[in-house]
């Protein structure tokens, strides 16, 4: 077997496990921000052997760096954005949108950190914005979910949080594995929508086994997709991963069809094809450009 293709396996896995996170919050019976503390809270008791274990045996401080702390707010901020989105709007909109993160990560390390953006990079950035726009536009008169716009917009947005807890995982990443920066994440983010609840008046507790099963789904889903995720792109190349992680739009779109009927208009379609392949143009061209920056200064 090649050595790629274990870590291609659980990648292409994670992903599409990734994608029941939209058809699983729709089932919670709880809001939008309570449905993300469930998926946190209940991912914890699953995380605390792993990251303890590790914590003890690397010799690793019990306190969280305060990289790890940021990317816990700002995740917070993304499930919030991403739940309330979907609940507006269709699962393959809330998807694809919240999918434009690599693009707006890249153009946050070229306005800070001065990283390079190529003219490739241009046109992919520059394609994934035309079909997110495609996408909002492009909806029939039957539009799924109760405020389609609001929805678009949010869940838009929640690619700049996730953008943001991206770029503190990167920092934080020099000092803490793969199971802390999960760990400290999850526990962080979960006090955050525990107050966003609070302060939204959202429903916290499930009205039946049902609406817990899928608040139990979501946690499962979080610690075995991501971590999937997380392993698999520390083996692979970037410029494969950014690829194959678009899988997951792709499977929640279809899973949105299968079991809410919620179909796409063609031109919903093409725009959601420009959408992810302009992602999986930028994220390739930046892959590539700051792979040659690495073997100019190493010569």
């Amino acid at each position: 077997m090649n050595a790629r293709t274990l870590p291609l396996i659980a990648l292409v896995a994670g992903a599409c496990i990734i994608a029941f996170a939209p058809i699983l919050v729709r089932m919670t019976e709880v809001g939008p921000a309570a449905g993300g503390f469930w998926r946190l809270a209940l991912a914890l008791p699953m995380l605390a052997p792993f990251y303890f274990r590790a914590a003890r045996a690397e010799g690793a401080p019990w306190r969280p760096a305060p990289a790890l702390v940021l990317a816990g707010i700002f995740f917070a901020g993304d499930l919030a954005f991403w739940h309330y989105g979907i609940g507006m709007t269709s699962v393959a909109n809330a998807t694809v949108l919240a999918n434009l993160t690599p693009i707006v990560v890249t153009i946050v390390g070229f306005l800070l950190f001065r990283e390079k953006v190529g003219p490739i990079f241009l046109c992919g950035m520059a394609l994934g914005l035309v079909g997110a726009w495609t996408m909002a536009e492009g909806r029939g008169s039957g539009a799924a979910g109760s405020n389609p716009p609001m929805g678009d917009l949010l869940s838009a947005c929640t690619a700049l949080w996730y953008a943001a807890y991206f770029l503190c995982v990167r920092r934080a990443r020099s000092t803490s594995g793969t199971v802390a920066v999960m760990f400290w994440s999850s526990l962080v983010g979960a006090l955050g929508l525990a107050l966003v609840m609070v302060l939204l008046g959202e429903d916290l507790l499930p009205a039946s086994l049902s609406g817990w099963a899928a608040c139990l789904g979501l946690a499962i889903v979080h610690v075995t997709g991501q971590g999937a995720i997380a392993w698999a792109l520390g083996r692979l190349p970037t410029a494969t991963a950014s690829v194959v992680v678009l899988v997951q739009p792709a499977v929640a779109a279809l899973l949105g069809w299968l079991i809410f009927t919620e179909a796409m208009t063609p031109l919903q379609g093409l725009g959601a094809v420009a959408a992810l392949a302009g992602v999986a143009l930028a994220q390739w061209a930046a892959a590539r450009d700051q792979r040659r920056a690495d073997q100019a200064l190493a010569q």
